[in-house]
């Protein structure tokens, strides 16, 4: 399990308090093996702040990363693979000799490096590129290849800032692909992204961050169940009037009038929208990640 606990930053300056401005503010969570843990928050929020004191390149004022049960350090950090907000990759370098050599830096036999960047080529759909430059490539297949980066070594835990930031379609469904098959086998995988359907599609857990501080943590599950469901009623051309008294808010499109609660009598909201009009819409639904994010942060 890696764990984080209180977590604390500042940083001086850049801020109208006196003692600087406050990055983090006891950030905390833990992800097991085999989990994806969708880290998400607004711009400045404390994500990349909260990765960086992870993999060791900025230190935190006070709290504690530990992974297996001890404090994580420089030695535990080489089995990690980490895939910065800032892209670090070489750009006149060509592709496979690049994965290989960062292969070769986390400590792999040149033979080894080799077979793993020709595993992931073929995986991530870079076969056909592997003797280009880097900076030939679209901004696609370069996350691609910081991507195979970050997994050539085996790593025992995946630390990814905004992994799917700008990619099209396609490059989304390999990465994804990658990273599901490495929690498959064990690997705990923690990313960040401002794309919360795909957080919601791909993770196990989430945890929501607000100026340095988690405000919601769980399961997608465990975070709408907190949220509570909300009865949707969606009636054609009502009567005026039709939903005063009834608990809840009312928006109107063009003739169709939507009434969103959480409360009430359902069988006499039913009622009343049947004699109002023609009911489209009458059911229960969960509110998405989004939602639910909106809710935290407010």
């Amino acid at each position: 399990m890696l764990e984080i606990r209180e977590l604390r930053k500042r940083f001086a300056g850049g801020s109208d308090a006196p003692g600087g401005k406050v990055a983090l503010d006891g950030i905390g969570f833990s992800v097991r093996p085999g989990e994806m843990f969708g880290f998400v928050g607004a711009n400045g929020a404390g994500k990349t702040t909260t990765m960086r004191i992870v993999m060791g390149v900025l230190q935190a004022d006070s709290g504690s990363v530990s992974w297996q049960d001890r404090p994580l350090g420089a030695d535990a950090r080489q089995r990690f693979g980490y895939m910065p907000e800032e892209r670090g990759l070489y750009q006149k370098m060509r592709v496979a000799e690049q994965i290989e050599y960062f292969g070769r830096l986390h400590g792999l036999s040149a033979p080894a490096a080799k077979k793993a960047t020709d595993d992931l080529l073929e995986r991530l759909g870079l076969t056909e590129r592997r003797a280009d430059a880097v900076q030939a490539l679209s901004l696609g297949n370069q996350q691609r290849v910081q991507l195979a980066v970050a997994l050539v070594h085996e790593p025992e835990v995946l630390v990814l800032d905004e992994p799917f930031s700008g990619l099209d379609p396609i490059a989304v469904d390999a990465l994804a692909t990658a990273l599901q098959e490495r929690c498959r086998g064990g690997v705990p995988v923690i990313f960040s992204s401002h794309q919360l359907e795909l957080v919601e599609r791909l993770c196990d857990s989430v945890g929501i961050v607000s100026a340095g501080r988690m405000v919601a943590t769980g399961t997608v599950a465990e975070l709408r169940a907190a949220e509570g469901d909300t009865l949707r009623v969606v009636v054609r051309d009502p009567a005026p009037g039709w939903a005063d008294g009834l608990p809840g808010t009312v928006s109107v499109q063009g003739e169709r009038h939507t009434l969103r609660t959480t409360g009430g009598d359902d069988q006499e909201i039913l009622r009343r929208a049947m004699k109002a009009g023609h009911v489209e819409h009458f059911g229960v639904e969960q509110p998405t990640l989004t939602e639910i994010f909106k809710e935290a942060v407010a």
